[in-house]
């Protein structure tokens, strides 16, 4: 009778666990300071909400009790005989229409004109390169009060006074130096190895840039696009040393038609004529807030 003797079965050695290591709790006085600035951030985001919120709910109440002590903190109960006068009294439709259109090619020429020169300056060295950047903040510490007289014979000599084009040109001529500024941080932030390396697989420069470099630039273009379209949708004082025409007024001008120096201010047809303008911003954020919200992020990071 054989007896075998099998041999022990390899058991593998257990990994060594490291002990587990409590969470680390932040120190008190820090966590104090995150409350305090929690706090601080909560009343400054109330503070800015509230004379938008003020605004609403004021176009919502009859003319004499907005600025009577009784007047309610919110719209319930309240009227829309404001936004009836306001749309009835003639004016807006035609304001909204000149509005859009400047604001529009503003956004549209501004964008062209800053992207091909951001190009440049990113990615071309050129003699006279950093004197132009300079310019660019030199510009924008000039007083646009200062160009006035500058700008209105200009418009006078081409004929442009009173319209849309007009208009436009000195918007894009105030725009430019920010937009051509922010872009060129944003086409600085993107590697021309991504561009080598399409055009060694194959692509040529243009199709290269079209397919690699230009879809990483769209949070810059969102972002840019946005402050072109505020600056030129809320700008009052060019408008109405530019706009000579009634008929070819901007909504900020319309509204200051609300205004009497004998009759006083119609203040409920002010709000609800402000309530209306805000309408096309609010709309615009909500589509292009993700965008925009990753291009500001971007060009905080990229110089």
């Amino acid at each position: 009778m054989s007896t075998s003797t099998q041999p022990p079965p390899v058991v593998a050695p257990r990994e060594a666990v490291p002990p587990a290591v409590p969470a680390r709790r932040p120190p008190r006085r820090r966590r104090r300071h995150r409350r305090i600035a929690d706090a601080l951030g909560v009343l400054i985001a109330l503070a800015s909400v509230f004379p938008v919120y003020w605004m609403v709910s004021s176009s919502f109440q009859p003319g004499r009790d907005i600025r009577s002590p009784g007047s309610s903190w919110h719209p319930l109960g309240g009227t829309l005989d404001n936004f009836r006068r306001v749309l009835e009294g003639g004016g807006f439709v035609s304001a909204l229409r000149t509005s859009l259109a400047v604001t529009l090619l503003t956004v549209a020429v501004a964008l062209l004109f800053a992207f091909l020169a951001a190009l440049a300056v990113s990615r071309f060295r050129f003699r006279g390169r950093r004197s132009f950047v300079l310019v660019l903040l030199a510009i924008q510490m000039i007083p646009a009060e200062g160009l006035f007289i500058s700008q209105y014979k200009m418009l006078e000599g081409w004929d442009l006074l009173g319209t849309v084009t007009g208009l436009t040109l000195v918007y894009v001529a105030s725009v430019l130096p920010f937009t051509i500024w922010t872009l060129r941080g944003f086409v600085a932030g993107v590697p021309v190895e991504l561009e080598e390396a399409a055009m060694v697989d194959g692509c040529s420069r243009t199709r290269a840039f079209f397919t690699v470099t230009f879809p990483l630039l769209a949070p810059g273009l969102v972002a840019t696009g946005v402050y072109g379209f505020i600056q030129a949708w809320n700008e009052f004082t060019l408008a109405l040393v530019v706009m000579t025409r009634e008929e070819n007024r901007t909504l900020p001008v319309w509204l200051s038609t609300f205004t009497d120096t004998n009759r006083g201010t119609d203040w409920g047809a002010v709000m609800a004529g402000s309530t209306l303008i805000a309408v096309p911003v609010v709309v615009l954020f909500l589509l292009v807030q993700h965008r925009m919200a990753s291009g500001l992020a971007a060009g905080a990071v990229k110089g």
